[in-house]
């Protein structure tokens, strides 16, 4: 892998892990367009999730901070914030959808789910899931605060990414705002909850590669993985800002218009 190749990955992978308009489909378009190897595409991809976790973990630092002394308060049966400890279990509990549907139909998924069709009709499909989302917030204004139950529908939701074309941080905020939360609220949810998830794909990968062996440019995955720990701290603020402000509506177009080039290029070129 050269540094130019790594360089354009590192910013893509940056960009759409926060943006709700699916890394992983970018990710494999773009593995496709610059035909990166197999091996050196994995070992890439594994570190690219560790970096941008450590990305989301030093802008959330003090949130994850409080998470911590309350779980260890709770542990010591000490007096624990009530919201804090309801946070902690929540993204406990929506941990766990993704992590179950992952091991049990992974294997499925990448077999049939990676071909650009059906990352075009993915990307197809969740433009109208967050049109659904956008429509439903407005008819109905967010009215509630964050549950232990409402984490684990939203953990649903997010597990929705594992088919490339559904967003991981997009479908976990659309899911958010169908519960009654608000957008920042569930953005600033979505972004805590990748943290379990991003990591444990990350690990996942680079096991695989250790067990599977091959040759690696590790210079070049350094470099981009650096690129993209940079750009996701960049891309975490401007996406927070954005979306204190303005809708979904702006990515639900990139995604159809994306989505219509992708099933051109398979069907015509």
């Amino acid at each position: 892998m050269d540094i130019l190749t790594a360089v354009i990955l590192g910013v893509l992978q940056g960009i759409t892990e926060f943006v709700p308009i699916s890394s992983s489909a970018h990710l494999l378009l773009t593995r496709d367009l610059l035909a990166v190897d197999t091996t050196n595409s994995l070992a890439f991809y594994a570190i690219l999730h560790v970096a941008t976790t450590a990305a989301i973990i030093i802008y959330f630092w003090s949130d994850i901070w409080v998470l911590i002394q309350t779980a260890i308060r709770k542990l010591g049966r000490l007096p624990v914030n009530q919201k804090d400890l309801v946070l902690l279990y929540a993204l406990m509990g929506g941990t766990i959808p993704a992590v179950i549907i992952g091991l049990l139909f992974q294997d499925i998924i990448t077999g049939y789910f990676h071909a650009p069709l059906s990352i075009a009709f993915m990307l197809f499909i969740s433009s109208f899931f967050f049109m659904y989302a956008e429509w439903r917030y407005y008819k109905n204004p967010p009215h509630g605060v964050l549950s232990v139950r409402q984490g684990f529908w939203v953990g649903c939701f997010q597990a929705l990414a594992l088919l490339p074309g559904f967003s991981r941080s997009g479908s976990a905020l659309a899911g958010g705002m169908l519960l009654g939360l608000s957008r920042v609220e569930a953005a600033r949810f979505s972004f805590l909850l990748a943290i379990p998830i991003t990591l444990g794909v990350g690990m996942k990968m680079l096991l695989e590669l250790i067990i599977t062996g091959g040759s690696v440019s590790w210079v070049g995955i350094g470099i981009g993985s650096l690129v993209s720990f940079v750009t996701a701290l960049f891309v975490i603020r401007f996406f927070l800002g954005f979306i204190r402000k303005y809708t979904l509506w702006p990515f639900i177009w990139y995604k159809l218009v994306l989505a219509l080039l992708v099933a051109y290029v398979a069907l015509y070129v």
